[in-house]
């Protein structure tokens, strides 16, 4: 064979490998649909008229994406329905699900209720947009792998008018040490949210970032800036491609190896957040001050929902973990409560337990 030829053979043997892994996600979802549909089948509160079904941003028209930005800015104008004297530097309305983040970071990350407890917080963010913004769509969702080669230019962070605003300007700054700086760092150079800022923290700053500090130790100081971002494909053509997220769907046999590898400094989790990067997205306690974190969330309960309809009967109610991110503490349990404080769905608590399904509980919704 010539060398012409090899390569030729090589370049196509490359080409398929890619389809099939670019595939592979989509199909472990399809495959995980027959056991969802048999449970609605016997539901009586999320039947297949009330079921949503939450998409891709790149899948996703643009009308609705537009509908999906005006009401996060709706959100981003409406007032706080936090004390104002114990949460100063909450502003608005969607300040409020930056406060509630910050407030229980520590007992949701690295914790046994870290997927439910984002679960029914992404779902909760999903209903203000709905009931305070009059949205009608859903919850879209960030799938890392399918743009995991230029996350810069996908549809999610061009910087056009649907997207989620773009890369950050471009500013001389040091590598945060998960991945080398990047063409951004500064602040938001274009797009929908090129004017927002981020009210509170920061708490716990990347090296590449230098917000000013904030006037409180608990970040709930009132501290406006403009959002950064330093985005580039390090992270998700390393942690986050379409085979890693199969691989960490088909090689965890449990919930515990399941939600630890997500959650792993090499993991899908670390991977989305410190590819937006940045201030407030490199902050774990103050990221969803970046709107782009709750389409990342959106793609790490999916994540989860694909896992579990691989057996759906035995990965409902399982936990692991404890309830403290630094360890000690008791054991995470189904019956601990998971309470969202104003931004509640109805005022409503839950328990962990009644959060496992995404078509049971107050949930009723999918993946497509």
């Amino acid at each position: 064979m010539s060398l012409k030829a090899l390569y030729a053979l090589l370049v196509s043997v490359s080409f398929l490998t890619t389809l099939c892994a670019a595939d592979a996600v989509g199909d472990l979802q399809t495959k995980g649909r027959a056991a969802l549909d048999a449970q609605l089948a016997k539901s009586k509160t999320c039947t297949k008229d009330k079921l949503q079904v939450r998409r891709e941003w790149g899948d996703i028209s643009a009308t609705d994406k537009k509908a999906y930005i005006a009401a996060v800015l709706c959100l981003i104008q409406k007032p706080s329905k936090l004390s104002a004297t114990t949460y100063p530097g909450a502003k608005s309305r969607y300040d409020d699900f930056v406060a509630i983040h910050i407030k229980n970071s520590l007992t949701i990350h690295g914790t046994g209720n870290f997927l439910s407890w984002h679960r029914y917080y992404t779902w909760a963010y999903e209903q203000s947009l709905k009931n305070e913004c009059g949205y009608n769509g859903t919850q879209p969702y960030w799938d890392w792998g399918r743009w995991a080669s230029s996350p810069e230019t996908s549809p999610v962070f061009d910087g056009s008018d649907t997207s989620m605003s773009g890369q950050g300007i471009k500013t001389t700054h040091s590598s945060n040490g998960l991945k080398p700086a990047g063409e951004g760092g500064g602040c938001i150079e274009k797009g929908p949210f090129k004017d927002m800022k981020v009210n509170l923290g920061p708490m716990a700053a990347m090296g590449d970032t230098s917000p000013p500090k904030n006037p409180r130790t608990d970040g709930m100081g009132y501290n406006p800036r403009c959002i950064k971002r330093d985005i580039s494909n390090y992270l998700t053509a390393r942690d986050a491609t379409t085979a890693k997220i199969a691989s960490l769907v088909t090689g965890s046999a449990n919930i515990n190896a399941f939600q630890t590898n997500m959650q792993a400094q090499d993991g899908v989790h670390s991977g989305g957040h410190f590819t937006i990067s940045g201030d407030p997205g490199s902050d774990f306690y103050v990221s969803p001050g970046d709107p782009a974190f709750w389409l990342h969330h959106g793609m790490i309960d999916r994540t989860w929902y694909i896992w579990q309809t691989q057996d759906f009967a035995n990965r409902q109610q399982v936990i692991a973990g404890g309830t403290s991110m630094f360890g000690g503490g008791k054991a995470q349990s189904l019956e601990d409560a998971v309470d969202l404080d104003v931004v509640n769905v109805d005022g409503k608590t839950w328990k962990i337990k009644e959060l496992v399904s995404t078509v049971d509980g107050p949930f009723c919704y999918v993946y497509e």
